[in-house]
Order: C-alpha cells, then structure tokens, then sequence
C-alpha cells in the first residue's frame, strides 16, 4: 500500500545534494516549508540554486538559507532582505529576477510539460532587454546581464518568450496531508506551494497535519499526489537555526 509520509526530515532530506535546484513554496510568511529549509542547513548543503517568490525572514527559512551563504543563485520575484542583497552586490550569489505572475506560470508550466509561453509581462522592460543586472563582482560592478527575452506580437501587443522552470526538487508546506500525498491549503499559502510542487522532479511536503485517505473532501485537494513523492508532518522550531549543531 501507497504510504509517503516520513518520520524523519534529515533521512528524508538525505537524498539532496550540493548544487540542488529547489523549488519552495510560500508567499510572504505564509505557507513557508521552514523546518524543511532549516533541516537542509543541519545537513550542510551548499551551492544551491533556490526558485521562491521572496528570498525569506533573516534569519528563518529561505532567509537561513541565504545567512548562512548556502545558496549561488536565486530565482524569484522579490529578493527581500537586507542579508541578500548584501550577498547579491558582494558578488556571492547571482540574482534572476521574474515578475510574480510570470514565476508561478514558469513552475506551473514545468508540471503541465509546457516547455515555454509568451506573456505581455516584463516587454519593453529591463528585464526582457537584457538590461538588469544579474551578478556583481567584489567591487560592485555588474559583471553579469541577464539573457535578452525573444519578443513577438500577438494581436497588437508585444509579448516575451518565457520558458518552462523545473527543479531538482521541491519544498512545500500544505494545511493538510494524507499518506497518498494528496494535499490541501489555506489561503495565501495556495498561491507559489502549488506550483512549486508541480515544477519540482522530486517534492517533499511538511505539512501541519496527516490525515487518513478520504479526510480531505475530494473537491478540497489542492494539489493530487501523483505531485507529490514525500510527506513529513511539520515540527517548528526543531531544526531552528539557536539549535544548530544540538543533538537532534
């Protein structure tokens, strides 16, 4: 019998490796995979290139992760603390910045085996004309550009090619879990877990609760388990960052 769920976030977490691409999920503070990003660090993997919205809270989830120099690359929407940015113009991490719209469709499409799509978002903008910076050196100089965006027209309206953003993995907290991986959220948090999960080639799901097949109505499945390979019941605070090195 089908059973994802897992007892243990390091065993679990084992299998990811340096220079991993990873996928997680949240919006703001909500719906953030925050023992799974912490139970990462306890493993000390580095090199990693992270997809997210927003880069995170120094110094909690995607925030520890950028502390503590774990990641080389960041894709997301909004790079939002002090930490990263800090890290982005000293020259140690390189930055690709997406609209919001258009990151949750690039992770979307990589589930749907879509393997690229135009949108009117970021035409006519730096971002498309290969004129936003997207790594520094030590002395603050750009020493990187992002890549000019193919432009075509449809309908009268200028559109850019944007293609399809699969990860090695994915990190995603759910409201709910069953042992299938069939998962439910709440609010907010439904926005980037969903297709954070879709573009990951392997994800695994902290969730609030685990609950028996059939306890979540079928019209509330957010996202089925065939996205899903592993589940592991959230425990806060246990891999936090004052507890590094403690016996676990």
């Amino acid at each position: 019998m089908i059973n994802k769920v897992r007892a243990d976030a390091l065993e679990m977490l084992s299998v990811v490796p340096d220079g991993a691409s990873i996928a997680i999920g949240g919006f703001g503070l909500t719906g953030v995979p925050v023992m799974l990003c912490h139970a990462l660090c306890e493993l000390d993997r580095r090199d990693l290139h992270i997809v997210s919205n927003n880069a995170g809270i120094d110094p909690t989830g995607v925030g520890r992760l950028v502390g503590e120099g774990r990641i080389r690359k960041f894709t997301g929407s909004f790079p939002s603390n002090k930490e990263f940015f800090t890290s982005f113009h000293s020259g140690s991490v390189e930055l690709e910045l997406v609209p919001q719209g258009t990151l949750a469709e690039r992770m979307r499409a990589a589930g749907a085996g879509i393997p690229a799509f135009y949108t009117p978002t970021s035409a006519g903008t730096d971002l498309a004309t290969g004129s936003y910076p997207a790594r520094y050196d030590g002395e603050g100089q750009v020493t990187a550009w992002l890549s000019p965006k193919d432009v075509r027209v449809f309908g009268g309206v200028a559109c850019v090619l944007e293609t399809a953003l699969a990860t090695d993995f994915a990190f995603v907290k759910s409201y709910k879990a069953d042992r299938l991986g069939n998962l439910a959220f709440r609010l907010a948090s439904r926005n980037f877990n969903v297709p954070a999960a879709m573009a990951g080639r392997v994800t695994f799901c902290e969730s609030q609760s685990i609950v028996e097949v059939g306890e979540i109505d079928p019209d509330g499945v957010h996202l089925p388990g065939i996205f899903v390979q592993h589940v592991i019941e959230s425990q806060l605070g246990k891999f936090d960052a004052p507890t590094r090195g403690a016996s676990l």
